[in-house]
């Protein structure tokens, strides 16, 4: 709560009333409910508001990476390519339409400087419609006020927050190219996302032998003792939570446990859910090491009185790799460029979570991400700082069109 009111106070420049269009649209699209996989309603808006602006509707195109992805969602990737009305290498934006599913039924309600959702059982859902509102400014304004500027394309994403899958699957071929990125997701718009962790993702399941938990106990191997001890063997080595070994650093977490129906029986299947994470890759290997390792070790150590055992099986997968720009990088050099014309010191920062970055960074675009305003994202007491949004729509305006008077 600290850091996201210094964050908002460091944020809130000078606003005006000239961008009143754009709050009452993020004011819309969060009370849009798109959790991932639902993301139809919202991309129906942003075409719909696109095409009252004067988009050509052959410039406007809807991918096939919901086809792709684990969840078939409602819609892919939502791409406009506007050709350039000057020479010059095309720019990205980019930004999510999914939300957290404790977003749905959001209330947005203005008091003050701030938005907040009316509903206190929910999230605002400014992570990521604030993104999105920031990008449909853009792309609208330029529309409608002709302004100059190099070929551009805006990309709003599905599926981010159950793990990038919108951008990890984009239909390359449908972007044109673009020299550089920048993506508008949670923070301030001063803040430069340069560099993210990389991820990975295990799915755990633990097979032991049921047997009637009070007539023949012993004959029974529970898998929840033997996903408990892996556990606490986990814990007790320094593998799961903040992860620091010497130098090196990670996180590591199990997230999810299912099993058992009934407490008569020995539990004979557990599936657990995990993840690992470094910035390392290398580091990031050794968390998983440890993690298979404190399984199928445990799971030799739990027998009946047979002497019969479970087994393990773990099935993981790379969620998205990390990066780094060097802040002489033209993409950060372009992005602080827009963010001191807007009046502000850029402030570059290295994220410890996934973003479209990574996959954008993997697919060969470099890309910057910066923040709309959003606070405590993910919570029932999530805010948007209006001004805060406001000028991250006058620094993604500067981004679009080069201009430093846009």
């Amino acid at each position: 709560m600290a850091r996201a009111s210094a964050e908002r106070k460091a944020s809130s420049g000078t606003g005006s009333n000239d961008l009143a269009d754009a709050v009452q649209m993020v004011m819309q699209l969060m009370a849009i409910p798109g959790r991932s996989g639902e993301e139809g309603q919202v991309a129906d808006f942003i075409c719909q508001r696109l095409l009252d602006a004067g988009v050509d509707p052959s410039d406007l195109v809807t991918d096939t990476a919901h086809h792709r992805t684990p969840i078939r969602g409602q819609t892919g990737n939502l791409i406009l390519k506007l050709a350039g009305t000057q020479r010059g290498p095309r720019r990205m934006l980019s930004a999510h339409m999914d939300t957290v599913p404790i977003c749905v039924g959001s209330q947005p309600e203005r008091k003050g400087g701030l938005v907040r959702s009316k509903n206190p059982a929910t999230g605002l859902g400014a992570d990521d419609r604030a993104g999105v509102a920031v990008l449909l400014y853009a792309a609208t304004e330029i529309l409608r006020r002709g302004c100059d500027h190099s070929p551009l394309t805006f990309c709003w994403f599905i599926q981010e927050e159950i793990g990038l899958h919108g951008a990890r699957c984009v239909q390359k071929g449908l972007l044109g190219r673009p020299k550089m990125a920048f993506n508008w997701d949670g923070g301030a718009p001063h803040k430069l996302t340069i560099g993210a962790t990389g991820g990975y993702r295990m799915a755990i399941e633990v097979r032991g032998i049921a047997s009637h938990a009070g007539g023949a106990p012993e004959w029974g191997v529970s898998a929840i003792t033997v996903a408990s001890l892996a556990i606490a063997q986990l814990h007790r080595g320094g593998w799961l939570g903040d992860v620091r070994k010497g130098r090196q650093r990670g996180t590591s977490n199990i997230g999810v446990i299912q099993g058992g129906d009934a407490t008569n029986v020995v539990t004979d299947r557990v599936v657990l859910k995990a993840e690992a994470r470094s910035h390392d890759p290398a580091f990031r290997q050794r968390i998983i090491e440890a993690i298979h390792g404190a399984f199928e070790q445990t799971a030799t150590r739990v027998k009946n009185v047979a002497g019969s055992q479970g087994s393990v099986q773990i099935d993981g997968h790379l969620d998205y790799e990390a990066f780094r720009l060097a802040k002489d990088h033209p993409c950060v050099q372009t992005a602080a460029a827009a963010v001191r014309s807007a009046g502000f010191e850029p402030e570059t920062a290295i994220a410890n979570g996934g973003l479209d970055a990574n996959w954008l960074i993997q697919h060969g675009i470099p890309t910057v991400s910066l923040g709309c305003g959003q606070l405590n994202q993910h919570m029932t007491s999530e805010a948007l700082d209006v001004v805060a949004f406001q000028n991250a729509c006058r620094i993604a305006m500067k981004i679009a069109t080069g201009d430093p008077s846009a």
